[in-house]
């Protein structure tokens, strides 16, 4: 017999839930062959079988929640499965039944948008890791058929309803670090406005030559965060984190940049990101945000970072107060660019500003060394041109 066991997780991760199971009692399985999907706070993960055999027992069903090396199932190694299983008791109710009977290789999102538009996800060629369907593939395939017709709304009722769902481990661990964050941590703010004007001046002349040469756009979030690493440069605090009484510096430069998921804010990590070019980040940033669409970042790709990025612009807010990445001791929001009228030598004139934010451990950080450091920010931003010469 052999064990089927919750593996490690990563970094500080030491829990996960069950969200489905791949094969079912009785059935046949090989070495490595995905067995059950885990739901962790980060991602979600495939466990497969150390051994081939026939998987006797499930021990921990859809739903549960498991610690790191638990036992999840039995497999009788060497065994095979019965050419005519006798009739197996039916498995204990699952709030994941149905999307398990709909596609064992599908993302969460995408079974979702299939049942939302009755698409059969069995007849749709799947484009991820390992045939997986992903929302793209659900969308692609909505998009050659015929228009849907909308779903007839039911007649109001006088009574009013509630419905509660339980909360996933990512929206958990969230909530969580969220309150960690201002618990732990003595956060403020401080904002600041940026003239945008020569940036996007630059994009403007760049951007068929850019897109053409690498193959995408040149955006906004190279320039920052290379503004930023330079900023950190002059004010290594805000690239520190807090052990016990002692302030780490670190002397380089891991990037988090948060991106919008069906499950929460997810933050991946660009790494080495001051010796990244402005293509490399831009094209690392889209596949990121890609595999955050499709659910298929990896622990590796959340682990770790010195300071995060965050841009509640793409969303249309004006202005926010983000909130920090334990155990980082700084992040930096960036937000909509408005065209506004600012007095420009002497006269009105209208500029393309947007304000940012950062918010930082006052622990670490003195109020002087954050302002300046956003005034840095604002500089480079600005004279785009020094972000080269600071390299």
């Amino acid at each position: 017999m052999a064990n089927i066991v919750v593996p490690q997780l990563g970094e500080s991760v030491v829990e996960a839930r069950v969200a489905r199971w791949l094969k079912k009692e009785g059935d046949q399985v090989d070495t490595g062959e995905p067995v059950v999907e885990l739901e962790t706070d980060k991602v979600d993960l495939e466990v497969g079988a150390d051994h081939a055999g026939v998987l006797s027992t499930i021990k921990r069903r859809e739903g549960d929640d498991v610690k790191v090396g638990e036992v999840l199932a039995v497999v009788e190694e060497g065994a095979s499965a019965p050419q005519a299983p006798p009739p197996a008791a039916p498995p204990a109710p699952s709030p994941h039944a149905e999307e398990t009977a709909e596609a064992p290789r599908s993302t969460p999102t995408a079974r979702r948008i299939a049942r939302e538009h009755d698409v059969d996800l069995g007849k749709v060629e799947g484009s991820g890791a390992g045939g997986r369907v992903t929302k793209q593939d659900v969308e692609s395939a909505l998009a050659g058929a015929k228009p849907i017709a909308p779903v007839p709304k039911a007649p109001r009722t006088p009574e009013r309803s509630e419905e509660r769902l339980r909360m996933s481990k990512r929206r958990q661990t969230i909530a969580r670090r969220l309150v960690e964050a201002q618990r732990t941590a003595a956060m403020l703010t401080t904002f600041n406005e940026v003239d945008m004007t020569a940036i996007m001046a630059l994009r403007e002349r760049r951007k068929e030559a850019f897109k053409k040469q690498f193959g995408v756009g040149l955006g906004i979030a190279s320039f920052f965060v290379k503004a930023a690493i330079a900023a950190l440069r002059e004010f290594p605090r805000l690239n520190a984190e807090l052990q016990g009484d002692e302030i780490v510096l670190k002397h380089y430069y891991d990037i988090g940049i948060a991106v919008g998921a069906e499950g929460g804010l997810v933050v991946p990590v660009l790494r080495d990101a001051d010796r990244m070019s402005f293509a490399g980040v831009e094209l690392a940033i889209r596949d990121y945000a890609a595999k955050a669409a499709n659910n298929t970042l990896t622990l590796d790709d959340l682990m770790g970072g010195t300071f995060t990025i965050t841009n509640g612009g793409v969303f249309g807010s004006l202005m926010s107060t983000p909130i920090l990445n334990p155990p980082q001791v700084g992040i930096l929001g960036l937000h909509k660019i408005q065209d506004r009228a600012v007095p420009v030598k002497g006269q009105v004139g209208i500029r393309p500003l947007m304000y940012i934010a950062l918010s930082y451990d006052h622990r670490i950080v003195d109020g002087r060394e954050a302002v300046q450091f956003l005034v840095r920010v604002k500089e480079f931003a600005e004279e785009p041109i020094d972000l080269l010469l600071a390299e």
